[in-house]
């Protein structure tokens, strides 16, 4: 089931997440041998728990450790947010996505120095992911603005007239008209074979799990475009598909990365799921710029359709970097 990242509400509402912890400032009892429910109720009633609201939120990833379960349920501090009166859910104000993406990078530690196999990238459902890819799912992830905003930013922007593009984690649609460009192939890599079978704009397509061989089975300089679309929050080794994807682009070539604050809760990884949307860009573009495939021109965009400040609907945005040329 897609639920929407209640990140900003109350501790213990955030009943999707378990505990990120600050191994410096807090303690949690131990919930060896507890069942899933006593760990939660463990994190959750936890009175050595501390604010963190003083801490700036770059400086705060250098400090984490993760729960044994690998998720995080306590929300880093966030600027320029605003909770929407009806679902409760906090969502950033114009211009906080944008300005989440660092100005100068030598500023910024690198927080993923303890590697990707430690629990920032765990998750609660560890099981193979092809058992839960296995059924076709022909259903789009986000709601109608969002798909409308996501087709006209894939369409009109990421993808020009004549590109070879490859689309990651690829699925029954890769939100392009094929009428609208004549592209020279798109090339779809992804989990569930009837789903890619179902793409129209896809020209060719390969199943392959990302976390299991992150590895991309495509020659040096392949490719114009990279998209990849709501699904960055479920890799375990996204540093690694991201070099790879640096790889297969072409100098000068763009990598798309798009997400909303809609996924599947088991799946996703501990970074992602405490953690809000300005933070989310901010991650993204960390992957970028630590992963080692020299991208330059890394920025973020809020694409969401909003009324007057107040987002409607599901938010959607968009890291964009660029290979060196």
């Amino acid at each position: 089931m897609l639920i929407r990242q209640t990140t900003g509400m109350g501790l213990s509402s955030f009943l999707s997440s378990v505990l990120l912890l600050d191994s410096v400032y807090s303690f949690v009892p131990s919930t060896e041998g507890c069942s899933f429910e006593s760990k939660m109720a463990q994190c959750l009633l936890s009175k050595e728990i501390v604010e963190f609201e003083s801490l700036d939120r770059r400086v705060f990833l250098d400090k984490v450790v993760f729960s044994t379960m690998g998720v995080c349920a306590f929300q880093l501090p966030a600027n320029g947010m605003t909770t929407d009166k009806k679902t409760g859910i906090v969502m950033p104000d114009p211009g906080e996505i944008e300005s989440a993406i660092p100005t100068d990078w030598s500023m910024i530690d690198n927080p993923f120095d303890g590697g990707e196999t430690n629990s920032l990238f765990a998750r609660l459902d560890a099981q193979p992911d092809s058992l839960f890819y296995a059924d076709p799912r022909f259903v789009e992830h986000v709601d109608s603005n969002a798909v409308k905003s996501l087709t006209g930013y894939v369409s009109n922007e990421a993808i020009r007239e004549g590109d070879s593009v490859l689309d990651l984690c690829s699925s029954w649609t890769s939100h392009f008209t094929p009428s609208s460009k004549k592209l020279d192939r798109l090339v779809g890599l992804g989990m569930n074979a009837k789903e890619m079978e179902a793409n129209e704009a896809l020209t060719e397509f390969v199943v392959q799990d990302l976390n299991t061989k992150p590895e991309l089975p495509y020659k040096d300089q392949s490719f114009d475009t990279v998209l990849c679309q709501l699904s960055i929050d479920y890799l375990v080794y996204p540093l690694q598909v991201i070099k790879e994807a640096a790889r297969v682009l072409k100098p000068g070539g763009k990598m798309h990365v798009l997400f909303s604050n809609r996924l599947f809760l088991s799946k996703a990884v501990g970074l992602w799921t405490g953690a809000d949307d300005i933070d989310h860009a901010f991650f993204v573009g960390c992957y970028f710029y630590f992963s080692g495939g020299d991208f330059v021109d890394i920025s973020a965009r809020d694409l969401s359709t909003r009324k007057g400040k107040q987002i409607t609907g599901d938010p959607l945005y968009a890291v964009t970097a660029t290979k060196r040329r």
